[in-house]
């Protein structure tokens, strides 16, 4: 509320007495005097009265409204107050409607379920209270305009020293519990207090005596209860209390009623202790025994003795023996069997009859849509639902085949009540028949700011009503930032007025705002819900009050996104829109080799907001290749693009062959190129023998596996055996000892190939001619006739693998036969394919077709089961 309205209420409450708030607490003190001169105090009272306190605020502002036709009653208005437990003020006319109408549709339900006239059953229909719901008859229909206390026919309404619908007597109504005293108030609406008499009394045990309030006489002296329990024989160990005492739990043995079984149970069920056997005692005939459970007391005479009937009850015999059986009449049982409409169609028989009706019968289905012959014993049912609507009138009946009388309907009506507030919590009801909606019981509290001065009235009223004028400070304390230097107001409705002053709160950038306050305004109490519509006066939309700070509106210098020189421009403090220079960006790339050749955006920096940061847009990626010379140098580019720093290690894998040439070794280029040279040497040495033939021998040389050209090849020191020209001869000579032969013989020792180094390097013997001729006959007489001219194999000697892989190539001639098994197979399998494929085919069509099928057959039985989906 605005100053202006506090000024104007605190001028009306400061006046004379004529006014409504002087009025109201004259007539509370004129109601409440005499009780309050009875009790000395009001404090002991206070929760007594706040109910009459409530309905006297109520009445004397006119806010007291009837809940159901949701109007305000006016002083002049007759009305009807519940006496039970709520005392809701209603219009007479409208309680007298309410009642009337609810009492005959109670007859008429009546009457159509009981077989009793309507006249009769008008006279003892009931109705309920709209607010409490208690019952009243047919007979306690209000007819006449009465004051709170029912002493006085139509009350004065004009004088304005007696509360509206009072006679201004005093109550004189039977107080509550019935303690034989009378209400001491004046004419009152609401419940009467408790009494303030003193009376003697005693507690709930009797072993106590006081002197106390008789509204409050009963009362525990917190001792130990001690009264005799039911058993007689314990007494009750809780503390004093109201009502019986509990059963008593005291454990010990007991024996069951007939004497067979002792068990250790609680004192209050030894009476009812009964086992599960029977008595078994023997009766007065001496015959048979008792067959009666668990039971104390005789046993009663033999039911086998006197008139006794046969099975069936149509034959009585007389005088028979308690040891004989009674004889079968032999005629039909004819008892009505469990259905309850056959008879048992067998003879008199001993024993049970037939459990189950086996008479088939046409019967129809509970909800009537199905008709079938079936065993008496057995209900038919149909699949469907009943679909019928229930009682509501509004909601189908959604159980499947139910009987004649659908259950009632068990859902929340829903409807929404005349206080447009709430919805109907009743399960589902139809007007016509059930009556209408009852009227919302809530009852709404309007109060001012500190919540002292209030009154209630009924959920949908609460808009009409005028706010309570309270004289009491306003106890809220402003929340704003000058809160301590605002001026102290009177209670009012709603929350405080606005403070004036300037804000003067300091931006994070270093600005202060120079508008009117808006800091939070404190909210009106919480525990009163109420928030009628109130006209509001028109401010100027310079800051709603609670909301923050607006914008910083100063203007300040600001840099272009790319932090370029002499590129600021003047700007709004607030506004951290980003703006872009045309310049270039040329910041160095990431790579440090390049520039970015992008026009002017902005950069990352940690030190700029994480908004900035997020629009931050990096340098252009340098793409090139890196062009840089490797440490130590390598034929290998490096195969990063452009990059800062140095550029990694080279990690390309390079071969080398030993200086023999027997092995090939891998190194990491890194790793050679960083060897010295005799390093290299030595690590390219496989450390084995050379492997290198001698240049003017056929010998290896004899060296490590060494660079360069082997040492001394003409000192070859090898052994070498020489023959004669016919091999008949051998000695062993040094291989340098043959090549010097060779050389002095006028040969290059280079020349002679293996298998003839050394070969007639001795002179021939005569034993070594004898011996050659010998050898010449023998071969001449083994030479074939047709003598093959074999040409010298003037190419050098194949290695052995490549022998091996020729001879692996040799593609081996197939013959005629083989062919012709090679056909028939190839032509066997395309057929067994195509066999495959076809069989296939047509056992996956046949599936295809039986899954339709039965998706139709699941499809025709849902239907079937749910018709109505």
């Amino acid at each position: 509320m605005n100053s202006d309205s506090d000024t104007d209420s605190d001028h009306s409450q400061s006046g004379s007495g004529s006014g409504p708030a002087r009025r109201h607490s004259d007539l509370s003190d004129s109601i409440f005097r005499s009780y309050l001169e009875f009790t000395g105090k009001a404090s002991a009272t206070n929760a007594d009265l706040s109910k009459i306190q409530s309905f006297l605020t109520s009445s004397s502002s006119g806010a007291l409204s009837c809940l159901i036709c949701l109007e305000r009653i006016r002083p002049g208005d007759p009305t009807w107050s519940c006496t039970s437990v709520c005392f809701s003020v209603f219009h007479l006319f409208c309680i007298q409607s309410w009642a009337r109408q609810a009492s005959d549709l109670s007859a008429l339900r009546a009457s159509t379920r009981l077989p009793i006239s309507q006249s009769k059953a008008a006279e003892v229909s009931l109705w309920n209270c709209p607010k409490c719901r208690v019952e009243y008859t047919h007979s306690q229909i209000p007819k006449i305009y009465k004051c709170f206390c029912g002493k006085l026919e139509n009350p004065p309404s004009d004088d304005p020293w007696i509360l509206p619908h009072s006679c201004g007597e005093v109550c004189n109504r039977p107080l509550k519990h019935n303690c034989g005293h009378r209400c001491l108030l004046l004419c009152h609406p609401g419940p009467c207090p408790s009494c303030p008499k003193l009376v003697e009394a005693r507690c709930f045990c009797g072993n106590v005596q006081d002197v106390r309030r008789c509204g409050f006489k009963n009362f525990s002296c917190n001792n130990a209860c001690e009264k005799k329990l039911m058993c007689g024989v314990h007494c009750c160990a809780e503390i004093c209390h109201e009502g019986p005492c509990p059963p008593c739990r005291v454990r010990g043995k007991y024996r069951c009623q007939c004497g067979k079984r002792e068990e250790e149970k609680e004192c209050c069920e030894r009476l009812d202790f009964r086992c599960e056997e029977e008595c078994e005692k023997m009766l007065g005939c001496g015959q048979h025994k008792c067959s009666k459970g668990c039971h104390s007391g005789e046993c009663g005479p033999c039911p086998f003795q006197g008139k006794r009937t046969c099975p069936c009850g149509k034959r009585v015999h007389e005088g028979l023996s308690c040891k004989d059986a009674v004889p079968l009449c032999g005629a039909t049982c004819d008892k009505m069997l469990s259905c309850g409409y056959h008879r048992c169609p067998e003879r008199c028989h001993r024993g049970q009859c037939l459990e189950t009706c086996r008479s088939v019968v046409t019967k129809w289905c509970r909800c009537g849509s199905l008709k079938k012959e079936v065993p008496c014993h057995q209900d038919l049912t149909c699949e469907r639902k009943c679909q019928r609507l229930r009682d509501c009138g509004r909601h189908p009946c959604k159980r499947r085949c139910c009987d004649g009388d659908c259950p009632p309907c068990s859902e929340i009506c829903g409807r929404k009540l005349r206080c447009k507030n709430h919805k109907c919590p009743s399960p589902c009801h139809r007007c016509v028949l059930l009556g209408a909606c009852a009227p919302c019981p809530v009852m709404v509290t309007i109060a001012c700011l500190c919540g002292a001065t209030h009154f209630e009235v009924p959920c949908g009223t609460e808009m009409d009503q005028k706010p309570p004028r309270c004289r009491k400070p306003c106890p809220i304390t402003p929340l704003c930032r000058h809160g301590p230097n605002s001026k102290p107001h009177k209670c009012h409705y709603g929350a405080c007025h606005p403070c004036k002053l300037l804000c003067e709160e300091e931006y994070p950038c270093g600005h202060k705002c120079q508008l009117r306050c808006h800091g939070p305004k404190p909210p009106p109490n919480p525990e009163f819900t109420l928030k009628p519509k109130k006209k509001k006066s028109f401010h100027p939309p310079e800051c709603t009050p609670g909301s923050p700070c607006p914008p910083c509106p100063e203007l300040v210098w600001r840099s272009c996104v790319g932090q370029h020189f002499a590129a600021d421009r003047m700007m709004v403090c607030s506004d951290k829109s980003l703006y872009s220079c045309d310049n270039l960006c040329g910041n160095p790339l990431p790579c440090g080799n390049h520039f970015c050749p992008k026009t002017c955006h902005p950069l990352k920096n940690q030190s700029l907001p994480s908004a900035q940061q997020a629009r931050s847009e990096p340098c252009e990626v340098c793409h090139l290749p890196c062009e840089k010379e490797r440490a130590p140098a390598c034929i290998h580019p490096c195969p990063l693009s452009c990059h800062p720093g140095d550029c990694p290690p080279c990690k390309v894998l390079v071969k080398r062959s030993c200086h023999c040439g027997s092995m090939v070794h891998v190194f990491e280029c890194i790793y050679y190129n960083s060897l010295s040279e005799k390093e290299q040497t030595a690590v390219r040495s496989c450390k084995g023998l050379c492997h290198r033939k001698l240049p003017y021998c056929t010998h290896l040389c004899p060296e490590t596996c060494h660079p360069g050209q082997c040492p001394s090849p003409e000192k070859c020191s090898k052994k070498v055996t020489v023959r004669c020209g016919c091999q008949t001869l051998k000695r062993e000579w040094l291989c340098h000892d043959v090549q010097a032969a060779y050389r002095n013989a006028g040969t290059d020792p280079k020349d002679i190939t293996k298998n003839q180094f050394g070969l007639g390097l001795l002179p021939c013997d005569s034993n070594c001619k004898s011996k050659q001729k010998i050898v010449d006959s023998e071969l001449h007489s083994r030479r074939p006739k047709v003598v093959e001219v074999k040409e010298p194999d003037t190419d050098k000697p194949v290695p052995k693998r490549k022998r091996r892989r020729e001879r692996g190539q040799e593609v081996p001639q197939i013959s005629t036969l083989q062919k012709v098994f090679a056909h028939v197979k190839r032509f066997l399998l395309v057929v067994t394919l195509l066999v495959l494929l076809v069989t296939a085919s047509y056992y996956g069509y046949k599936g295809l077709l039986r899954l339709s099928d039965w998706m139709n057959e699941v499809e025709e039985k849902r239907q079937r089961r749910h018709p109505g989906i």
